[in-house]
């Protein structure tokens, strides 16, 4: 198979993908923005718990 073939094939099967449109790419990005702020508030509360259990038991 030459280079020439190949770049066809890929052309073509590039075709084929369907990118996102604008608003799915903005409402994507707003769903990983929030789910990482709760991870990241829950993460912050379990510190904060620790740290003072931690505090307490070692006085």
């Amino acid at each position: 198979m030459n280079l020439g073939t190949h770049f066809r094939n890929a052309k073509l099967e590039l075709a084929k993908v369907i990118f996102p449109t604008k608003g799915q790419v903005k409402q994507a990005f707003i769903s990983v923005l929030i789910v990482v702020a709760v991870i990241t508030a829950f993460l912050a509360l379990v510190d904060l718990l620790m740290s003072s259990i931690m505090t307490a038991i070692l006085g």
